[in-house]
């Protein structure tokens, strides 16, 4: 599973935003800029609007806009917008999100699959869920970075059953968008933005 070149790919891509995030996370304590007024100003944006904007941006970010919901749960939960919400309305968004892509390969079949990645990657990732199946899906729901977003639409395409599809959708989702609220909230206190 981790031998092919896009899942190669995407974890090589994860560490480096990682490695960026965490540098960011460093600057931001070495400038102390939980103080000034920009960054009150945004705190008070994101505690106005963040839910909402999260919610939407999950919706696109389950689809196949590469938005980055991991980053914008660390970020949102930095800011200090409530964690327990936060978690549950970015894991809805992120699983409404994986239902048009499930939706859409199920509805518009292979050709329209087929247009959102190569031919050969579809027999790859076919291959790999011959062989792995759900335990496939819920590794890659598990690792932020793996896309998940493409398997959404193979288990349209094959009909496979959505209340298993909806279960494993949410619930991987749930407990990585737990840790990294968790994450946020402490890099958040580390940094002195959170109180």
């Amino acid at each position: 599973m981790f031998k092919t070149s896009w899942v190669k790919t995407s974890l090589i891509l994860g560490i480096i935003i990682v490695a960026i995030g965490l540098t960011i996370l460093l600057l931001l304590k070495f400038f102390n800029i939980g103080g000034t007024q920009l960054f009150l100003d945004a705190k008070d944006l994101v505690a106005e609007y963040g839910l909402i904007g999260i919610f939407f941006a999950t919706i696109l970010a389950g689809t196949f806009v590469p938005l980055g919901s991991p980053a914008l749960v660390v970020a949102a939960a930095l800011l200090e917008v409530p964690k327990i919400p936060l978690i549950l309305i970015a894991t809805a968004g992120f699983t409404i999100g994986m239902m048009i892509n499930y939706g859409l390969g199920y509805r518009l079949g292979r050709p329209y699959v087929m247009k959102k990645m190569s031919a050969e990657k579809l027999e790859e990732i076919m291959h790999l869920w011959d062989r792995w199946g759900w335990i496939l899906y819920t590794i890659f729901g598990l690792i932020p970075v793996l896309p998940v977003e493409l398997l959404s639409f193979i288990c349209g395409l094959l009909k496979i059953r959505l209340d298993v599809f909806l279960i494993l959708s949410f619930v991987p989702r749930l407990i990585v968008f737990a840790i990294l609220a968790y994450f946020g909230e402490q890099a958040g206190i580390w940094i002195g933005i959170v109180c």
